[in-house]
């Protein structure tokens, strides 16, 4: 079996798209996922399962739809996968590290726009489906937004802080001895 992680987009985020976590997890396990288990209200839910990636996150997409009534995308990467994302970090591990984690592999044309973007003082490097983004000032008043990228990229896309994302890499290894 294969432990995932998987990164919902923009649930519980002020009152709107509202899901429990044990909802969340029940509906996973109802969908044949073992070992679920959820981290924060934020979306962030780990599992293990044998089925093909490939058709796994749609599948959850579309359960939630069934379920909640509202689209949530949902992008899945494996421990191993999370692991080598940590490991490859272009960046010092510092406050304002995030990653976005694209939902789909873009174009070469769209991230060749990307990095020729002037960001400022903020940093970003793209690495195949993950985009690491160094803030160096107040996040919210950065250009390098979760639409910009969208917009650039043309792919749906979720952020995790890099607490989050040490959090989720050590929870998937406990997952593992269970």
């Amino acid at each position: 079996m294969t432990t995932f992680i998987g990164l919902l987009r923009g649930i519980n985020v002020g009152g709107h798209r509202r899901i429990k976590m044990a909802d969340l997890k029940r509906l996973l396990e109802n969908l044949g996922l073992h070992e679920v288990q959820t981290y924060i209200q934020s979306g962030n839910v780990l599992f293990e399962s044998e089925h093909d990636v490939s058709l796994l996150g749609q599948q959850i997409q579309q359960e939630i739809q069934a379920v909640f009534g509202f689209d949530v995308p949902v992008i899945l990467r494996t421990a191993a996968e999370l692991d080598r994302l940590i490991e490859n970090s272009p960046f010092a591990v510092m406050p304002g590290l995030n990653v976005a984690f694209l939902a789909a592999k873009p174009t070469q044309e769209a991230v060749h726009e990307l990095v020729s973007y002037d960001a400022g003082d903020d940093k970003f490097s793209i690495s195949d489906m993950d985009i690491y983004v160094l803030y160096q000032g107040d996040v919210r008043k950065s250009l390098l937004t979760t639409n910009f990228f969208e917009k650039k990229l043309k792919v749906s896309l979720t952020v995790r802080n890099w607490n989050t994302i040490i959090t989720l890499a050590t929870l998937s290894k406990k997952n593992k001895d269970i």
